[in-house]
């Protein structure tokens, strides 16, 4: 009689053994992942960092909340009026650091001085600039600039001792624009994003730079890298970025053809002075839960409450924390004179909604003098305002909260 063996096949064999091996690469993966992004807090830092100014026919408001990472990574900057004969020029950017917060606070001081100091942004005559519109040499010299700036500000950091030395390993993604009196200059590299709001829609929204997405793959690949688990090598969640040398050292291939490339793509639109209303750079804390329509929406309801910008920079933050995001958050809101303004029903429907949560937040302190503003907009959330408007939610009135309890108690 055959006795069938109970030895398993060599194919078999190959196959078993090459998917344990992939279960432990993947297991390593992950611990290095957690030990290299970092850990998040008990509960988030809820302070918020916020600026506000005006000139050269707009105004901008910004807002950072460090939110529930251990660190805060992010960075901004914004210039109205730049140097020398480019007064009614203006510049805004956003930095989402990761590994620390080195690169991303030097890209905030020095990408647009880089930018400005190009020999191709040098060529051009204040003149020319004042008539910028429908120049296509212009134009090419802007683009040339910017990317030079990227390259060069990625080169120069390099070269810092702390990165030098591989003490420091942080990297920044960078979102930035360049506001001329008939053009936007918008540049970005990663996954932070900027998106125009013109004639009420999400009109000009710049695109994501993962690994996943079929270019940035390829060149991860040519460069001897790998996608796994939807990051550069394993480990990175974006394809683009500032800083991050260990994925610049590849030999024989120039900057932006390695695993992380520097290299910003670049958006020009012509302004629309009738039409644009605001303009939004925000680091993927904020993308994480809306949608480039869910944010603009929500803003332009913002925008017909309060003129005041950080106010509504401020109630995009803590709606954001109120649906979960994690991250570091930060938001420029550059608006323009489209934009909407107060209306006086909306305004006054407002503040009964915000009557109904002060009456809340009152009988929830009775019961519990200590509750913490998080649970408190929780348990009003799970409640019903019968006239509550729609673009509005208990998640963005952290702060009106926050003044409640302080009008009512103090500050601790």
């Amino acid at each position: 009689m055959d006795v069938k063996s109970s030895t398993v096949s060599t194919p078999s064999k190959q196959i078993i053994g090459e998917a344990k091996r992939r279960a432990v690469l993947y297991l390593l993966t992950l611990f290095h992942l957690r030990k290299k992004m970092g850990g998040f807090l008990d509960k988030p830092k809820t302070e918020k960092s916020q600026e506000s100014n005006e000139g050269n026919g707009l105004r901008y408001g910004v807002v950072s909340m460090q939110g529930w990472r251990v660190e805060m990574e992010d960075s901004h900057t914004a210039v109205v009026g730049l140097p020398g004969d480019f007064k009614d020029w203006s510049f805004f950017a956003v930095f989402d650091g990761h590994c620390g917060s080195t690169v991303s606070a030097h890209c905030a001081s020095h990408l647009l001085p880089t930018i400005i100091e190009t020999e191709d942004f040098k060529k051009i005559s204040p003149k020319t600039a004042e008539n910028d519109e429908d120049n296509n040499e212009l134009e090419s010299s802007i683009r040339r600039a910017i990317h030079a700036g990227f390259l060069k500000l990625d080169e120069t950091m390099r070269q810092m001792p702390s990165v030098a030395n591989g003490e420091d390993k942080s990297g920044s993604t960078a979102v930035s624009t360049l506001i001329s009196p008939t053009h936007f200059y918008i540049a970005n590299c990663g996954d932070s994003r900027a998106v125009l709001c013109r004639n009420d829609e999400a009109a000009v929204c710049t695109m994501d730079h993962k690994p996943t997405v079929a270019a940035e793959k390829k060149r991860i690949q040519d460069a001897g890298g790998s996608v796994m688990i939807h990051r550069v090598n394993g480990s990175l969640a974006v394809s683009r970025a500032l800083g991050d040398f260990e994925y610049k050292s590849v030999e024989g291939r120039g900057p932006t053809e390695q695993l992380v490339s520097p290299a910003p793509e670049i958006y020009v639109e012509t302004r629309k002075p009738d039409e644009d209303q605001f303009l939004v750079l925000a680091c993927d804390g904020i993308w994480d839960v809306m949608t480039n329509e869910d944010l603009c929406h929500f803003i332009r309801y913002q925008l017909t409450i309060t003129e005041d910008l950080s106010k509504v920079c401020s109630a995009v933050v803590d709606h954001c924390l109120f649906k979960g995001s994690r991250d570091n958050m930060s938001i420029v809101l550059i608006t323009f004179p489209a934009a909407p303004k107060p209306v006086k029903e909306v305004v006054e429907r407002e503040k009964k909604f915000e009557e109904w949560i002060k009456e809340k937040t009152y009988k929830i302190l009775d019961d519990d003098l200590h509750a913490e503003v998080s649970r408190i907009l929780q348990i009003i959330n799970d409640e019903e305002f019968p006239d509550q408007p729609p673009l509005s939610s208990v998640g963005s009135k952290r702060s009106y909260v926050e003044q409640v309890i302080e009008d009512k108690y103090g500050k601790d």
